[in-house]
Formats: C-alpha cells, sequence, structure tokens
C-alpha cells in the first residue's frame, strides 16, 4: 500500500481520536505561535488540520499539506465549518515548493515517516530564506522501549502500521546540521510519562 493510501484509509479514524496529552500539545503550540508572527508558513504533514487550524491566525499566511487526500478532505471541511482566511489546504509534499515562497516550514510527526528524510531535508533548507525556521514535532521511537521497537516492523508486515524510521533525538539533530540548519536545544514538551516527542526548532544561516 502507498503512503498515501495508508494515510488517506486513517483519516476518519485520525480525525476521531483525542489528543492524549492536551497539556503538551498546547505548550507546543504556545512555543510555535511567536515564531510565526508576520511569517509565511508551509505546514508539512497537517493531517486533518485540526493544528493548522489552530495556528493560521497567528501567521501572515499559513498553508498546510498532506500527502493523503482523504486527510485533505477533512482539512478543507473543517476550514468551510470554521473559516480561517489566510488558511489553505493542499495535496502536496515538500519537493512541490521552491525559494521565495515560505519563511517557516512546520513538521509535526513528520520527518520520521520520510523515507528519504536527508533528501527532504536538504530540499527543505532550499526553500527557506536566511534566517528561517524549520520547527518540528517528531516522535523519536528509536528511544522507546524494546518491545515498541519490536513491534513496528511487525505491524508494518501485517499492513497495520506505516513507513517509519526508528530515529532518536540525536539522529534527527544531526540530520538537520548535515543539511545546513543550526538547531536550537532540544525540548520536550509532554506533560507526563515518558516523552518521546522531539520538538527542534532549527535556523538557515
Amino acid at each position: 500500500m502507498r503512503d498515501a493510501d495508508f494515510w488517506s484509509k486513517m483519516a476518519p479514524r485520525y480525525a476521531r481520536a483525542k489528543i492524549g496529552d492536551k497539556a503538551g500539545y498546547e505548550r507546543s503550540l504556545r512555543r510555535i505561535e511567536p515564531l510565526l508572527a508576520g511569517a509565511r508558513v508551509l505546514e508539512l504533514g497537517c493531517g486533518t488540520g485540526l493544528t493548522a487550524m489552530a495556528l493560521g491566525p497567528r501567521a501572515h499566511s499559513y498553508h498546510a499539506t498532506d500527502i493523503a487526500p482523504g486527510m485533505i478532505a477533512i482539512a478543507q471541511g473543517r476550514l468551510v465549518e470554521q473559516p480561517v482566511p489566510n488558511l489553505s489546504f493542499q495535496v502536496a509534499k515538500a519537493e512541490d515548493f521552491g525559494p521565495g515562497q515560505f519563511d517557516v516550514v512546520f513538521a509535526q510527526n513528520y520527518l520520521h515517516l520520510l523515507r528519504d528524510l536527508p533528501g527532504t531535508l536538504a530540499h527543505i533548507h532550499a526553500i527557506l530564506p536566511e534566517g528561517g525556521l524549520l520547527v518540528s514535532k517528531t516522535p523519536v521511537l528509536g528511544q522507546a522501549p524494546f518491545y515498541i521497537r519490536w513491534l513496528v516492523p511487525v505491524l508494518q508486515a501485517m499492513g497495520k502500521a506505516p513507513f517509519l524510521t526508528l530515529v532518536t533525538a540525536a539522529d534527527l539533530a544531526r540530520a538537520l546540521s548535515d543539511a545546513g540548519l543550526t538547531c536550537e536545544p532540544t525540548e520536550w514538551h509532554a506533560s507526563r510519562g515518558r516523552d518521546l516527542r522531539a520538538f527542534i526548532v532549527a535556523r538557515k544561516v
């Protein structure tokens, strides 16, 4: 199954799911909001658009994308019900955009799903202006307990899990640096339990 087909199939369930750690999620939103002021924002992997709806009003313009048509269809429905004037949705990936369009790229729950992480990061670097930001929040399942790391390939073989890479926070920081981006210290925003989502702000200098 293609990645886009997998995520389109998951879209209705994804849209119904509740945020597991609402306090941690809101902490991330508060951290991101000031970075978007006056910026042209590209979100990669926006899913059904919940975060884009929250962050869109903070930016000059906010273009949210996902590779899955099923996800974007739900996101566009949300936008019809609750219009945000400067927000738009599109079925697209990073490589569909060129330089000069965006000041900030936001990737939440996205980088670990890439089949070519170095290639996509290199493209993001190319489209960002000097001083532009890549803001990411990524599951670092390479730091998860052994049973989770063992279970992922089993679920993938059964068609129950998507393609993903078991990255660590150090892996991500290294990949961002290799792409020519300068990383701020990794942050952890969970309000409870073991935090396996690395929040990293990286700047093109």
